[in-house]
């Protein structure tokens, strides 16, 4: 089996090492082109990409590929790099550019996604952080074969993960990163012989996870106290949940749900105590108490830490 490989972070970048180590023969790897990243705003190679210089493979970085789009010579030298590779299939993962057609009729058994979600539920960007943020109690990995829609293809192999309710969408990336890199290598072994049979997606259940947008992170504090909790998780590590005090800006890292009921009398935002054990915040429902908080600049610190430096006395309002 010759396989190409689209992708792009991380979470690519482990199924790509997977299926290098069960051996698939991976002639070319497109990957997103290099973004300036870091303090020094230095352009920076992507996971796939710094894995494949590592191991040999040839690398295409195209900036599009559609052929009579804004950069059709990328779009043809990618082209002839993919013709050239003769690959039975290309596997996708978290690539970030739309497949055209052509794309996706040159390999003889097509494109397969590794999506992070039980489709059709959360079909689009960003599902693992929409899973978390709707209080899912479980999610998955779906390798998919693609069609010209939006996560709409045929399932090829379905798994089941089950969301633990400290979860961030940093640790359930993770978890879903190696669950996918075990599930392709599991589809291609099966392709080698022939024994890929496809499902149709549901009619019904089908959710978008949209694209997080970073004024999603403000915290409304007139929300119930669990799902303020969902979305601290969810918006942890991208794009961090905030307040703000006194004008500056506070991110929140960790939390615990003190109380799905207490109502203090208090405005929603409201600080009811701050000491070693966290800072209670009055929710619109129930209370809150954030256990990580960062100043902007500063390090992520146990509420024990941030508060020597930092004072949140009882009484304030956040935000």
């Amino acid at each position: 089996m010759r396989a190409i490989f689209a992708g792009t972070p991380e979470f690519a970048r482990v199924a790509l090492e997977r299926l290098h180590a069960a051996g698939f023969d991976i002639p070319l790897v497109l990957t997103q082109p290099d973004r300036p990243a870091g303090r020094g705003m230095k352009l920076q190679a992507s996971p796939v990409k710094q894995f494949a210089l590592e191991h040999g493979i040839a690398v295409a970085q195209p900036h599009s590929l559609r052929l009579d789009g804004k950069y059709p010579e990328e779009a043809a030298a990618a082209r002839a790099a993919i013709e050239a590779a003769q690959a039975d299939v290309m596997v996708v993962a978290a690539y970030g550019l739309i497949l055209p057609q052509w794309v996706l009729d040159t390999p003889r058994l097509g494109c397969l996604n590794i999506h992070a979600s039980l489709l059709p539920r959360w079909r689009g960007a960003a599902p693992i952080h929409r899973a978390i943020e709707a209080g899912d109690a479980e999610t998955g990995v779906t390798i998919m074969q693609m069609d010209a829609g939006l996560d709409t293809g045929a399932m090829l192999l379905v798994e089941k993960l089950p969301i633990a309710a400290q979860d961030s969408t940093g640790s359930l990336h993770d978890k879903l990163a190696v669950l996918g890199g075990r599930l392709i290598v599991e589809v291609l072994e099966l392709a080698a012989c022939g024994g890929l049979h496809a499902v149709p997606q549901p009619a019904d259940g089908v959710t978008y996870a949209h694209k997080i947008e970073k004024h999603e992170a403000t915290i409304d504090w007139s929300l119930p106290a669990e799902v303020i909790a969902r979305r601290i998780r969810a918006f942890n590590p991208f794009p961090g949940a905030a307040t703000t005090f006194q004008g500056e800006a506070i991110k929140l890292w960790c939390c615990e749900i003190d109380s799905v009921s207490r109502m203090s009398g208090k405005a929603p935002g409201t600080i009811l105590s701050a000491d070693a054990a966290g800072v209670a915040v009055q929710c619109g429902t129930g209370v809150l108490r954030l256990t990580e908080l960062q100043r902007a600049g500063a390090k992520r610190l146990p509420a024990s830490e941030f508060l020597r430096g930092f004072a949140l006395p009882a009484g304030a309002v956040l935000g």
